[in-house]
């Protein structure tokens, strides 16, 4: 029986660039809606290649056959502040792994998604190393917990993993949540973002699905 699993962190006003406001009620005017207020890497978000001005794709541009497909669970425990992920934690992964694949670091990250001290500015770190091996490889989505992929307190860190990744058409996946919800390490991964005019990024609604065949959309 498939099994789909919810890797998205719930968007409300306690994240960071996210906030929101009534706009009309039942009681006033007959139905309730509201404004919401998201900045564009809010949350569980993909990149787009502006962001860096490593390509001009926008998150308009990106299509959605590349947003689905099979992906590994690289699991990381336990993971350590500012850690450096390599191609040696990918174990036999590095071996098995085909062109067009997907990779998602399960390294409990988001257990600290109220604590920005540790979420945000300790958070573990792709390697250049392993960056550009995935891009020899044809990754076709990375996911990863913490809120960016590469130290955000270091501008020259983060800048040059992010050219890396979106100059090789991976497409980047932020903040995963749920991650110990899985139960297997081969699944069918798929990240939507919003089709935002000529934005650098979107929040994303990020799933896994298992009990299928994963390349079922490759």
């Amino acid at each position: 029986m498939p099994q789909i699993v919810d890797l998205t962190l719930t968007v409300a006003p306690d994240l960071r660039g996210v906030a929101t406001e009534s706009a009309f009620t039942k009681a006033e005017n007959g139905w309730n809606a509201s404004t919401w207020h998201l900045y564009s890497h809010s949350g569980t978000h993909m990149d787009a290649p502006v962001h860096f001005e490593a390509g001009p794709g926008t998150i308009d541009q990106t299509p959605l056959s590349s947003c689905f497909g099979p992906a590994w669970v690289i699991t990381i425990s336990p993971c350590q502040p500012k850690q450096l992920l390599t191609v040696f934690d990918l174990g036999d992964v590095a071996e098995k792994f085909k062109p067009g694949e997907s990779l998602i670091f399960h390294t409990g990250w988001s257990a600290h998604v109220k604590d920005p001290a540790m979420y945000r500015d300790q958070m573990p770190r792709i390697s250049a190393e392993l960056a550009r091996w995935m891009v020899t490889k044809e990754v076709r989505l990375l996911g990863v917990e913490p809120p960016s992929v590469a130290d955000v307190t270091d501008l020259p860190e983060v800048t040059l993993i992010h050219e890396i990744l979106l100059e090789g058409r991976i497409n980047i996946v932020e903040g995963l949540t749920n991650l110990e919800a899985l139960t297997t390490n081969y699944v069918l991964f798929g990240a939507t973002p919003l089709k935002l005019h000529h934005s650098d990024g979107s929040p994303v609604r990020a799933f896994a699905i298992e009990g299928v065949d994963p390349n079922l959309l490759a």
